[in-house]
């Protein structure tokens, strides 16, 4: 048998794939396999695919087809939402070896293995409707991020019309505590600032629970875990904001100014029929108290344009609802028919051109809105993370990051700032970036001295 050295990996879609990619690696690693780059040959490709739309799964047919030919001799291994939904099309692209879905990634390499033996594709894809445990997988380190994601749950049981993510993901499963906290630690002290918390449906974490929720490890990430500076949740439905979790924003010190809360319409004949669990005026209400609880407080949001059966009228319902609740950002997708939804099936599906009129038109209303929430902080000084570094034409070094109100920030400052969390005086708002003058470093005195000096 040929001993493998080399893996490479594309991911598709969302932050919990690329959480789960680096889960995946960590194992490869311990087996001894060098990480090197998608677009150079490997002994072995691993494809982190999507499905969220159907174009989610001609993307990762198209990449998948991409592996095989860079190397026909590699092992081509395909994971992820559309490997769970769809494995027998997968199977079907001559050169492809191994699917898992989007558990028992455990056994991706004993296949690999096995696969080596007796060169038969194998298609490792079980029910994932009869799983009901976490799938634990360690990232301690992330290979490419300054940011940390930590993922803390996996499924969803909210089945709104429009999603195929419950029948990719399966139902709802929490992480232990005790292994969400000891993770946490070891980002920490791997020399992450921030943890991000992620998940398919992230606040609805401990739903599945006796007597231990979201409003709990929150509690516990933020009073037990030492040395960690901000925690950011990476999305929280209106409906998960109990009065519980609402308290526990408004006494933390480490729960960051930023939200992101879909909303993906504003009017509520489109949510009814979208199957979501909330009215616009209990969202408003939500916001407002949010807001409340943390001032300055940044919300983003998701928006599904264009939604079967949407008229105008519903259209300038969620127009209106937008400009009255004062995003700092929106994401406006527009409807995209899912083969195997609800909504795929609706009459009235709204035509593509009317479609990208009113995408254009959110996308118009965000930008104003992003840039009125930004000139809110012109002339304040935010902590900023730098994440990426930028050498510009005059040899200055331009670093990027995030503000905890989740304001893109650009500063001239040296390569080291990375990662550290850094006062920056925005000197000219504006979207999407920010830019900003260098004040001092946290908690770092002696950098903040030499870089003065």
């Amino acid at each position: 048998m040929i001993s493998l050295t080399t893996v490479a990996f594309h991911t598709l879609g969302c932050k919990v794939n690329h959480y789960e990619t680096e889960g995946i690696w960590q194992k490869f690693k311990e087996q001894g396999y060098e990480r090197v780059d998608f677009d150079r040959e490997a002994d072995v490709y691993v494809i982190n695919t999507c499905t969220v739309t159907n174009t989610g799964d001609k993307k990762s047919r198209q990449v998948i087809r991409r592996a095989i030919r860079k190397n026909p001799e590699a092992i081509v291994c395909v994971t992820g939402c559309y490997a769970q939904i769809s494995p027998g099309e997968i199977m079907e692209i001559p050169g492809v070896d191994v699917v898992v879905g989007t558990q028992d990634r455990n056994k991706m390499l004993a296949y690999i293995e096995e696969h080596q033996q007796t060169r038969q594709p194998i298609n490792g894809v079980a029910n994932i409707m009869k799983n009901r445990v976490f799938e634990e997988m360690d990232v301690p380190v992330f290979s490419d991020r300054t940011r940390a994601s930590l993922k803390i749950q996996e499924g969803c049981n909210n089945f709104c019309t429009f999603c195929i993510i419950p029948w990719s993901r399966g139902l709802l499963r929490s992480r232990k505590p005790e292994n969400v906290l000891k993770q946490a630690q070891q980002l920490v002290e791997a020399g992450y600032q921030e943890i991000v918390l992620t998940g398919i449906h992230t606040a609805g974490y401990g739903e599945d629970f006796k007597d231990y929720d979201f409003a709990d490890l929150l509690t516990d990430l933020e009073t037990k875990v030492n040395g960690l500076k901000r925690i950011r949740i990476s999305s929280i439905e209106a409906s998960q904001i109990t009065e519980k979790v609402m308290q526990v924003i408004d006494r933390s010190e480490k729960i960051v100014r930023h939200l992101h809360v879909p909303l993906q319409a504003g009017s509520d004949r489109v949510l009814e029929r979208m199957r979501r669990k909330y009215t616009t005026s209990f969202y408003k209400q939500q916001i407002d108290r949010l807001k409340q609880a943390l001032p300055g407080l940044a919300i983003t949001s998701d928006v599904i344009v264009g939604f079967p059966g949407e008229t105008d009228e519903e259209f300038l319902e969620t127009y209106q609802f937008i400009q009255e609740i004062g995003f700092s950002e929106l994401h406006v997708f527009p409807y995209s028919k899912r083969t195997g939804t609800p909504a795929a099936k609706m009459d009235d599906q709204v035509d593509d051109e009317v479609k990208n009129h009113r995408v254009h038109q959110l996308i118009a209303l965000s930008e104003q809105q992003a840039k009125a929430y930004a000139s809110n902080y012109e002339g304040e000084v935010v902590e900023v993370i730098p994440e990426e570094v930028e050498q510009h034409e005059e040899g200055e070094q331009l670093l990027i990051g995030y503000s905890d109100n989740y304001l893109k920030v650009q500063f001239t400052g040296p390569a080291e700032l990375i990662g550290k969390i850094v006062r920056v005086k925005i000197t000219k708002a504006g979207y999407p970036v920010n830019v900003g003058s260098f004040v001092r470093v946290m908690d770092s005195p002696n950098l903040t001295s030499t870089l003065s000096s």
